[in-house]
């Protein structure tokens, strides 16, 4: 007999972004010819840069001739793309085999799907507030118990708060999985080299893994801060590192991202090179690789020109951001990140709670933008607003706040 997975039907409510596109529609309908100008989900606005442009174009063509026609290609990646993760990182600093970088068609879905090859019982730690996925992934997996108002039984949160400058203390328990996001997704927060150091060392103290999810590091413009957890001693023992080419190189449709397992990274029940060699398993057994065309374009991206070019969209990102914060400070709103990050994590004024605020600024402003609640406990009472956006519709945005915001 069929059965369903019932830890599906743990899931507190709505995946959050569905939630926010329900209540801008009913807005829409009840107010024929409105325009909503939305700074709420994270996706990217700009077209994709000419250098890029022109190496998906010869991923294109390079189909097109019997003697470059490519079929399947590694799981793992294409050479010239992993060699050239690899040369990125180099230049940090950094000595990264190009056979630990895995290339795939995007961060979330790796962040996710690496659980797989963790024992169903680890204990799992989050940052709270946090990217959705990261906790409703454990749920669907088996690995919490019932939702309650203060969140999943059995899932460790790690609340990210204005007196921690929204950065966590370690575990005040032993845990085995820790999600870690910086620049942080929703809050803007970017985390130092002496804050990373206290989790990598915990990790190597207790032979827990750190999911380190830094798919906003090319907006951190603090040379003073690190773009990769494995700029921190010790992390290649403790830590998988997740990033991507969707903010970047705008291709949040297009897909591209890639997932670094070091050799040396172990649990406390194998040895060096096992987690490199399940995760080589578990692309291989569920994964055919990205698309031949989007990793000639991912190479172009990491070209020299392409590099210039997608360094001025993420440049053009910030100074949305910059916009939006100075905005929101005009009216005495308590604002943090955007500095380093495309997002503004903002503190709802009069004690609204975050969905109330999200209404509010939908109503009277036709602004739409992202309840902090929905990214967890510690996340009600703020909200976010992205940076992703045409500069007109931004500073539309504002302006609207501005003018129309009744606090």
């Amino acid at each position: 007999m069929a059965r369903i997975n019932t830890n599906y039907d743990k899931l507190a409510a709505g995946y959050l972004f569905p939630e926010i596109a329900r209540r801008t529609n009913a807005f829409l309908e009840k107010n024929s010819g409105a325009q909503v100008l939305r700074l709420g989900i994270g996706d990217t606005t700009e077209p994709i840069v000419p250098a890029v442009l022109d190496g998906l174009h010869a991923g294109v063509d390079a189909l097109g001739k019997t003697e470059s026609y490519s079929g399947y290609g590694p799981s793992e990646g294409i050479n010239s793309l992993r060699e050239g993760l690899a040369s990125l990182y180099a230049e940090r600093g950094l000595t990264l085999d190009p056979s630990e970088f895995f290339v795939s068609d995007g961060a979330k879905s790796d962040s996710a799907n690496i659980q797989g090859i963790f024992s169903d019982d680890c204990v799992v730690a989050v940052q709270d507030p946090a990217y959705p996925v990261y906790v409703d992934s454990n749920v669907i997996s088996g690995r919490t118990g019932k939702a309650y108002d203060n969140g999943y039984e059995g899932l460790v949160y790690m609340p990210c708060t204005e007196e921690n400058g929204f950065f966590p203390d370690i575990p005040d328990r032993k845990v085995d999985l820790i999600y870690i996001c910086s620049p942080n997704n929703p809050t803007g927060a970017v985390a130092t080299k002496e804050q990373l150091k206290t989790f990598v060392d915990y990790a190597n103290q207790n032979k827990a893994i750190i999911f380190y999810d830094s798919a906003y590091a090319s907006f951190i413009t603090d040379p003073e801060l690190p773009r990769s957890i494995y700029e921190v001693d010790g992390a290649e023992n403790c830590a998988i590192e997740f990033n991507s080419f969707s903010k970047t190189a705008g291709f949040t449709g297009v897909r591209l991202a890639w997932t670094i397992v070091p050799k040396a990274c172990v649990t406390e029940d194998s040895e060096p090179g096992k987690l490199h060699a399940l995760w080589t398993r578990r692309q291989n057994t569920f994964f055919n690789g990205a698309a031949n065309i989007v990793q000639a374009g991912g190479v172009a991206a990491l070209s020299p020109e392409g590099r210039k070019q997608t360094d001025e969209q993420v440049s053009f990102y910030l100074e949305n951001a910059r916009i939006i914060n100075e905005g929101l400070k005009s009216l005495d709103i308590t604002t943090y990140g955007g500095g380093n990050a495309p997002y503004v994590w903002l503190k709802t004024p009069g004690e609204l709670s975050s969905w109330d605020f999200f209404d509010k600024l939908l109503n009277e402003c036709h602004v739409v933008g992202t309840p902090g609640s929905g990214f967890g406990p510690a996340g009600e009472g703020f909200f976010r607003l992205s940076a992703f956006g045409h500069r007109e519709n931004v500073e539309k945005a504002v302006f609207s706040i501005q003018e129309s915001l009744k606090i």
